[in-house]
């Protein structure tokens, strides 16, 4: 059994170390992250924790656009928040948002009896997030 791993400040690069949370951060941070720089990181444990990064920095860039629109809203569910967000961004934009929302959900989750997130589809949803993140923030 192999043992749990521990990031330090000095086993993570200093740029890593140093990020905050926004959209820009978490998407450096799956960058980090799909690059192999993490040392003492499985494959499949960069490929989830990518997943889970992209998918903090969709929500953030979602939060920004509804409570722009209507104060509050941000703090619905992030189902509600995607239901609701054709009426804030373009038809297509909200399409895409909530199908690569999904993908990344399904890719956060660990689950014994199913295979990971693949590298190249992760790689993948990264540049999908990277251009939502762009679009809803316009």
């Amino acid at each position: 059994m192999n043992a749990p791993v521990v990031l330090t400040a000095s086993s993570v690069p200093s740029a890593f170390a140093s990020l905050t949370a926004s959209a820009e951060g978490l998407l450096l941070t799956a960058d980090l992250l799909l690059a192999g720089d993490l040392t003492g990181t499985t494959a499949a444990g960069r490929n989830r924790g990518a997943c889970t990064a992209l998918r903090a920095a969709l929500e953030i860039g979602v939060d920004r656009v509804l409570d722009a629109a209507v104060p509050g809203l941000a703090r619905a569910t992030m189902r509600a928040k995607l239901l609701c967000l054709h009426h804030y961004t373009a038809e297509q934009t909200a399409r895409r948002t909530r199908a690569v929302w999904s993908h990344l959900c399904l890719g956060c989750h660990y689950h014994q009896y199913e295979i990971g997130p693949a590298h190249d589809q992760v790689r993948v949803w990264r540049v999908v997030v990277g251009e939502l993140v762009e679009e809803l923030a316009s």
